[in-house]
């Protein structure tokens, strides 16, 4: 995938997986705004929203854990808690190169601090983990750009699907 400057709702929704309507319920309700919000045009109508290529990377991260079954407000207070804990922005804990590196176990999300010390992002950030063992089933959080959605092939009724390889 190329990045752009700049991406279209629709852009976003297409790689990310979630509907343009969750975009506009996030953006609304202050989880994760565009870069460049709806404006008023001349015509009645509104400009479309627009998102960073850093935006985009953090929205697919997001849109993973939402599909795990992660609640809208653990999505929010993990973000909340990456600013007002770490000073930084999911972006910045992607990758394995920055101060704090996030894993999952599909429930909770931890920060591994480059000092080697663990925090439970959604549960108490402030008091680090005893972790005994290797990180067993966590994985670490990365962007991956979900599939298109398109139209499932249908057959017609009525009508048998070809065989292939019988040799008739």
């Amino acid at each position: 995938m190329q990045l752009k400057n700049s991406y279209s709702a629709r852009e976003v929704a297409a790689l990310t997986g979630l509907s343009a309507r969750q975009l506009q319920w996030w953006d609304d309700r202050r989880l994760f705004q565009s870069a460049v919000g709806p404006k008023p045009t001349a015509a009645g109508g509104f400009t479309e929203r627009r998102y960073t290529p850093v935006d985009l990377l953090e929205l697919t991260v997001l849109a993973d854990l939402r599909r795990q079954g992660m609640t809208v407000s653990r999505l929010r207070l993990l973000l909340e808690t990456l600013r007002s804990r770490f000073g930084i922005r999911l972006f910045d804990a992607l990758g394995g190169n920055g101060s704090v590196t996030l894993l999952t176990d599909g429930r909770e999300v931890y920060a591994r601090t480059a000092d080697g010390r663990f925090f439970n992002l959604l549960r108490d950030a402030e008091q680090p983990l005893l972790v005994i063992a290797a990180e067993p089933e966590w994985q670490e959080l990365a962007s991956r750009t979900h599939a298109a959605r398109g139209r499932k092939k249908t057959r017609k009724k009525g009508k048998p699907k070809a065989r292939e390889g019988k040799g008739r």
